[in-house]
Formats: C-alpha cells, sequence, structure tokens
C-alpha cells in the first residue's frame, strides 16, 4: 500500500510517498476502505510542522490526511457492504490519520453511504469542513431562520461551505473574504459580501447572532458593538486563550467557543442528503494526483486556495 508519510516535524519536503510498513486491517465495528479520493486541510499542515506536537507526540513515520471517499473493499460492520461507495473523516482527536493513502480503516462514525450522483471528489471536499460548518453552526451558534450570520474568512473549505449551511439553516449571511471571491460568496448564498478591508463594525450596530471566525484572526473586543445580547463567536482555532475564554464566557452577554469536531454518522449522512439534492456545493479549487502532493502542499501554504484541494489517489 503506498502512501504519504514523513519521518520529522518540518517542511514540506519531509513528505514521502512511500510503501508503508503495513497495510491497515479490520477490525470489529470497521471498514476497510479502497481511497479514491482525498482532501487537504490546513490542518494537514500544521500538524506536519510541529504546531501541535504534545499532541501528536514523537513516534514517527506519520501518516497525514483526514478528508476521504472511495469503496468498502471489507466489512465488518452490518451498515456497510463490500462494494458500497463511502465518504467520510477519521477522527483526529484519537491520532486518526492516513487518508493520502491507497487503503485505510474507518469507524461507522467516521463514514457515510456515497449517493448516486455524487462525486467522490465531492464527497472527500465536504467531508471533514462540512462537518465543522453543522456543528458550528447548528449546535454552538444556534442557527435558526432569522439569525444574522458573520463569516469571516467566506471562500476557503470551510467559508464556502458555512455560507452554505448557515443559509441552509435559516441564517442571513454576511461574508467576509478577498475582493476578488466576493462574488463566489454571493453566488453561494450570502446576502452580503464585504472585503476584508470594508468590514466596519461601528457600521453593523447590534446586527449579528453568530460569528464563525473561519481563519481564527478576529476579536471578540473588534466586534462587540456588532454583536447582539446573547450572540455567540465562534472560532476554529483551538489557542489556549480561546479554551479558556469558551469556558469563562458562557453566562456573558457574548460568548465565545470553539468548535472542537467530532465524526458523527449523521452529520455526514445529512451532508450526502444535501449534496445529492444540489443544495450544498462542495468547492473545488484544484486537484492534484497523489504522487504530486508536493506540488498540492505548497499550494494549500501559499494561502491562495478557493474551496477545497483535492487529492486524486486512484
Amino acid at each position: 500500500m503506498r502512501a504519504v508519510q514523513y519521518r520529522a516535524y518540518g517542511s514540506i519536503e519531509q513528505l514521502a510517498l512511500e510503501q508503508a510498513a503495513q497495510v491497515p486491517r479490520t477490525g470489529t465495528g470497521r471498514v476497510l476502505v479502497r481511497v479514491t479520493r482525498a482532501a487537504l486541510n490546513p490542518k494537514d499542515f500544521l500538524l506536519r510542522a510541529g504546531a501541535f506536537r504534545a499532541l501528536s507526540g514523537s513516534h514517527f513515520p506519520k501518516f497525514t490526511g483526514l478528508d476521504f471517499a472511495g469503496e468498502v473493499l471489507e466489512s465488518r460492520c452490518p451498515s456497510y457492504r463490500v462494494g458500497d461507495r463511502v465518504f467520510g473523516f477519521l477522527n483526529e482527536w484519537r491520532g486518526r490519520r492516513g487518508t493520502l493513502a491507497e487503503v485505510l480503516t474507518a469507524e461507522r462514525s467516521e463514514l457515510a453511504h456515497l449517493p448516486t450522483g455524487v462525486s467522490a471528489e465531492q464527497g472527500a471536499a465536504v467531508a471533514l469542513v462540512g462537518t465543522t460548518c453543522l456543528q458550528a453552526l447548528r449546535d454552538i451558534g444556534h442557527v435558526a431562520p432569522g439569525a444574522q450570520v458573520l463569516i469571516h474568512g467566506a471562500s476557503g473549505g470551510v467559508g464556502t461551505v458555512a455560507i452554505q449551511i448557515a443559509r441552509l439553516l435559516g441564517g442571513t449571511v454576511t461574508a467576509v473574504s478577498s475582493e476578488s471571491n466576493r462574488a463566489l460568496c454571493l453566488r453561494l448564498g450570502a446576502a452580503h459580501a464585504y472585503t476584508y478591508e470594508q468590514l466596519d463594525p461601528a457600521h453593523e450596530l447590534g446586527r449579528f447572532d453568530c460569528v464563525f471566525d473561519v481563519h481564527g484572526s478576529l476579536s471578540v473586543s473588534v466586534l462587540r458593538h456588532a454583536l447582539k445580547p446573547r450572540s455567540i463567536f465562534i472560532s476554529t482555532v483551538p489557542t489556549v486563550t480561546r479554551l479558556l475564554r469558551s469556558l469563562v464566557t458562557r453566562a456573558s452577554s457574548v460568548q465565545e467557543r470553539v468548535v472542537m469536531v467530532r465524526a458523527r454518522e449523521a452529520d455526514l449522512e445529512q451532508l450526502a442528503r444535501w449534496l445529492a439534492t444540489g443544495q450544498l456545493e462542495a468547492v473545488i479549487e484544484s486537484r492534484f494526483a497523489l504522487d504530486q502532493v508536493h506540488r498540492a502542499f505548497e499550494h494549500l501554504e501559499g494561502q491562495h486556495a478557493r474551496g477545497k484541494v483535492i487529492i486524486e489517489v486512484s
């Protein structure tokens, strides 16, 4: 089995496409999947660079990649049969990575059936980011019909899905992105689209019920006058400060929360239904073959990606 691995923390050059020493095997409740498509996330290069080495440890080699789509090769789970098309993402909180590989094992919570008419790359593109947006906007932000939602960093992998899911939940979306991506944000369903330079909280007094800071670069102090009482400010970046603020602001007029994504089969099934009905669009910016992984990460780490970067595994 070929897989992308790294044997030390550091730059892109640490990545290597190698013949893995061990082929994944199924256990009780698990499914063996032949991967056809995977997708990259900023977390992938942050972990490889050593940003979270206290959590990821010093054991090498390490695999990389979270999102996947493919076909069931073997199943120890009654919900899945050999030949079923599936998609999902691995539970990173249990140290599970390795979708940039020809074969992987997934637990039931980490995958769902891919509907007829939905491509493997669509499934791989929305699995993690879609679940992130659902758990942030629906479960933490309680976005419902009539809610005013601000999405900061709206043109990347998470942001493009966040616009659509906030709208599907009934929210009215204000998107913030670069000037070149304003039209994309409006096409995806944003009612208003600002550039980073145009966003002026002083002009948005008491407007927003929920702020989803995808970039992790905003602060409540900057936006306070634009937030309604009992509003919720959500970040995707789990810094120590943000985690502490998430605890101490639970009873404040503005709650600060961090979305800590968990793999849930039901959430993946909801994403699959939206993809199948055309209510959710996977915005795919570029595609690379598995042996072009260095170029793919260079593109992602250049922070120019508009939507998702897909890896064509097989």
